[in-house]
């Protein structure tokens, strides 16, 4: 395969993020031929790979480790939750090392060029709450309540993992009623009753205030 044809399908995609798959669709060509073509590119310094299938144009101001979490899962959706949801949500300062993921995949650690991504799996039945962040289209996140609430259901089986939170600030627009109808959801009645235990010290703990940027 010709570079240019290469390069053509990628700037057709018009994203930071793109894989072997389907460029190879756009092309004509075939996967292997594709790859080839690919790590001639990495070569020149014009892309370089992130994971299995998946690659990213050098350079591009887009690209982030959020930009990646559509194509992680082939076959699964997945959503940004958990500590790290909380964090984008202004909730927790403290950056997490690691961006956890909500999914109806395997409970899994995913280590890519530019990320390490925590999977952990859900009962379909509480896969939701979820949202293109900021209305962009690049990732999918959780609401702040369910993402409070996907913790605390999760704390239930790894309590030394998501048992404790550092220090939580709820914006004025963070839903009581909300938090309450996710954890009324919550399938399982013996995590249900954990949930609301943990929900309950939690909001005796804290206040609210304006929300945080």
């Amino acid at each position: 395969m010709r570079r240019h044809s290469v390069l053509t399908s990628i700037k057709k995609l018009n994203r930071p993020v793109f894989t072997t798959y389907e460029l190879a669709i756009l092309s004509g060509r075939s996967s292997s031929a594709t790859t080839q073509a690919l790590n001639f590119l990495q070569r020149e310094g014009l892309v370089f790979k992130i994971y299995r299938g998946i690659w990213a144009e050098t350079g591009n101001e887009r690209l982030s480790p959020y930009t990646v979490i559509p194509f992680l899962l082939p076959g699964h959706r997945a959503y940004v939750s958990f500590i790290s949801a909380l964090h984008l949500h202004g909730i927790i300062e403290q950056i997490p090392q690691e961006i956890s993921l909500a999914s109806t995949s395997h409970t899994k650690i995913i280590h890519t060029k530019i990320g390490t991504f925590s999977i952990h799996q859900l009962t379909p039945l509480f896969f939701d709450g979820f949202n293109w962040y900021k209305g962009t289209g690049s990732f999918l996140i959780a609401e702040p309540e369910k993402a409070l609430i996907d913790s605390l259901y999760l704390s239930a089986r790894r309590k030394k993992q998501f048992g404790h939170f550092p220090e939580l600030h709820f914006p004025e627009s963070f839903s009581l009623k909300k938090v309450n109808e996710w954890t009324e959801k919550v399938p399982d009645p013996r995590i249900r009753s954990y949930v609301h235990q943990k929900l309950n010290f939690i909001l005796q703990e804290k206040t609210f205030g304006p929300a945080t940027s």
